[in-house]
Formats: structure tokens, sequence, C-alpha cells
């Protein structure tokens, strides 16, 4: 079970990183920050830009920055971009769904579960974690 995937993690990484930097800073720089692999890094990077949480400048001063004050970036809100939401369990069987989702009593506690997660997801900034970092 992953409540955190990969590209989650990685998009926090970077977003953190981001957060302490007041410039412009090239991809490059940041995957040797962060140790993320360039072209997964730039990956993340497109999608984040898409959704106008960093913005990019092409040129030999350009590269990324944040385009929102990173405490208004929430960890709920990255995992939702990256991994569509909390999810504890994918109630699958046989990689079907399974045929008791509905009435399943482990599922109904999963879900109370799923939702303490994402409220307390919400109250998680990037700013919050990069001052937890200090």
């Amino acid at each position: 079970m992953k409540i955190i995937t990969k590209n989650s993690d990685y998009a926090v990484r970077a977003l953190c990183k981001l957060a302490n930097e007041r410039d412009f800073i090239s991809s490059r720089d940041l995957a040797n920050k962060t140790a993320i692999p360039l072209p997964y890094l730039r990956r993340i990077l497109s999608i984040l830009a898409k959704e106008n949480i960093v913005q990019t400048k092409e040129g030999i001063e350009g590269g990324i920055k944040l385009s929102k004050n990173s405490s208004q970036i929430t960890l709920a809100e990255i995992i939702k971009l990256f991994q569509g939401g909390i999810q504890i369990s994918e109630c699958l069987f046989r990689k079907k769904l399974c045929p008791n989702r509905k009435n399943c009593v482990l599922r109904k506690k999963l879900m109370k579960l799923e939702n303490i997660l994402s409220k307390e997801f919400k109250k998680i900034t990037i700013s919050s974690l990069t001052q937890q970092r200090s």
C-alpha cells in the first residue's frame, strides 16, 4: 500500500527546493539538488507548470520557479494532481472491482481513514515542510 507515490514524492521534494530559491533555477541544477533523475523531474515540472504551480522561462537566465506562494500549495493538491487522491485500498479482486465493495465493512472503515488523511494533507503546505527542515 502506497499512500504517496514516487511522482507525488518527487514533486514535493522539487517544490520544497524551489520554495527556497528566489530566482529561476535550471532543471538540471534542481535535479542535482534534489537527487531526482533529470528526465523524470522534467515530466513532473511539466505537469506542475500546466497547473500554474511553477513557471518556466527559457533562455540563459531561465529555468523554473514557483508561481504560487509556498504557503498556498498543499500536499493534498499535489497528491490529487499526481495520483488522483488518497486511496488506501483499491478494493480489487482478480484485477476487477470487488463485487462486495458496496457492503464491505472494511471498505467503510478505510474510507473514513482516507477522509481523515485528506483533511490532514490539506493542512500541510510546502511552506510548512520547508520550515520543518530548517
